[in-house]
């Protein structure tokens, strides 16, 4: 009979937990919150708590009454997906479509798959792709910024992705000329939900991630490289049309999506050359949804498409063995 030999303690330990890694991704959203707050104010705030509130509960009731498991919220998850799904919709979202977008993404893109860690999707995307569906008026209505005491009755208007639809589908009055400058897509002075407005703080957001060694740069990197690659190549084919490449990196949920969603560890490739051929995918797709499709964004469906490809660029290209050359 084989027996497994353990040498004497100390024993090295990475002190790498779920827990760490959960309340890294805090620390690292925290700057993208703060600039959404500073913009949106009272309407930001009400719809960061709903989200994390009812998300923490959805999923405290499914453990105890329905696994009879044990207390989970401890781990940090449920509150990410809280905070991932307000970062994602408009900060004027009514209350009940938040609480209906937040119990889909933890009892149905979490929970019903057996919970954290078995999940096929990205369950904030879940969440946020299903209101988009079935609440299209209200997940497309923006707040014009700096209206910090306003809630439900603030004004709207058009997100620079907005604009950039109109233009394609030859709207009238629609020009590219209206879409904010690059100062202002880096700062966070421009409309759309509470993290796409500030492309700065989240690539702060990424500088945390990666000295933590929380996440590598492949995903994040091969998305942003392959997205500005294919905008490029549609900027060239109708520069009238479309906007140059880098607003399809400054705009909508793309810097949100390649650096705090497709980078999930459950939802994305094991393997490096795994996750270069996802994040390659995830690029692409995103600016062909946005360029041809009936959407102005694409990075929320272009990820759930990848989380159901991630199986097989695992098969294909598993990671490589301990000690493996």
């Amino acid at each position: 009979m084989n027996k497994l030999y353990v040498s004497p303690s100390p024993h090295i330990h990475s002190g790498d937990t779920i827990e760490r890694n959960m309340y890294a991704v805090l620390i690292a959203l925290l700057p993208a919150v703060l600039v959404g707050l500073s913009q949106f104010g009272l309407g930001a705030l009400i719809v960061i708590v709903l989200s994390i509130a009812f998300c923490a509960l959805t999923e405290w009731a499914i453990v105890k009454y329905l696994y009879k498991g044990e207390f989970s919220l401890t781990d940090g998850s449920a509150v990410i997906t809280g905070l991932l799904l307000a970062m994602n919709v408009p900060s004027n979202l009514p209350w009940w479509i938040v609480a209906i977008g937040a119990i889909i993404a933890i009892g149905v893109g979490k929970m019903s798959f057996g919970g954290l860690g078995t999940n096929v999707f990205n369950p904030a995307l879940v969440g946020r792709v299903f209101l988009l569906i079935a609440y299209p008026a209200q997940m497309t209505t923006w707040p014009e910024v700096g209206q910090l005491t306003s809630y439900t009755d603030a004004t709207t208007g058009a997100t620079p992705l907005g604009i950039i639809k109109a233009v394609i589908n030859n709207a009238p009055g629609a020009s590219l000329e209206q879409l904010p400058a690059l100062p202002d897509l880096l700062f966070g002075v421009n409309m759309g939900s509470l993290g796409e407005v500030s492309a700065l703080a989240l690539l702060f957001g990424l500088v945390i991630l990666l000295w933590q060694r929380v996440i590598t740069w492949h995903i994040p990197v091969s998305i942003l490289v392959s997205a500005f690659a294919t905008g490029l190549l549609v900027y060239l084919i109708n520069p009238a049309l479309y906007p140059l490449p880098h607003y399809h990196l400054l705009t909508g949920g793309m810097m949100l999506g390649a650096i705090f969603m497709a980078t999930d560890y459950v939802t994305s490739p094991m393997s490096k050359s795994g996750q270069l051929v996802y994040g390659c995918a995830i690029g692409v797709l995103t600016v062909v949804i946005r360029s041809f499709g009936a959407y102005p964004e694409g990075m929320s469906f272009a990820i759930l498409i990848m989380n159901a490809f991630t199986p097989l660029i695992n098969n294909y290209m598993p990671p490589k063995l301990f000690g493996g050359k």
